[in-house]
């Protein structure tokens, strides 16, 4: 089955180091301006999810991935990658204080994948 979110090696580790000094955390990607489409990383319970947010996908068995549906929309076609590099992003972002940014990259669904994924929204 094809994810909507998947996640790089190096994300991967930073998210279980995250997990393992924080407890357990959530992703969200709005859209909006001050970093907002990057994908940015609280504990769960720091930030509100609404009513136009989509549950994309759970990252590492327990970690829920959230999109604001208007970016969601925007990016329906495609992917989103969650890779990691250094460097100060967000602020707000949990792993900006071990000096690393989030970010989503992404690649279009074949058709195949596309008409997978539209069945499971």
């Amino acid at each position: 089955m094809v994810k909507r979110v998947e996640v790089t090696p190096e994300a991967l580790q930073m998210i279980r180091f995250l997990k393992e000094k924080h407890g357990p955390i959530m992703f969200h990607q709005s859209g909006g301006c001050c970093e907002g489409s990057a994908p940015m990383c609280y504990k769960q319970g720091d930030f509100q999810v609404g009513s136009v947010d989509l549950l994309l996908e759970t990252i590492d068995g327990d970690v829920p991935f959230y999109m604001h549906e208007a970016l969601y929309r925007y990016n329906k076609h495609t992917q989103i990658i969650v890779d990691l590099i250094d460097g100060f992003g967000s602020g707000f972002s949990l792993e900006s204080l071990e000096g690393k940014s989030f970010l989503s990259r992404s690649r279009m669904f074949t058709d195949e994948e596309y008409t997978e994924i539209k069945k499971s929204l």
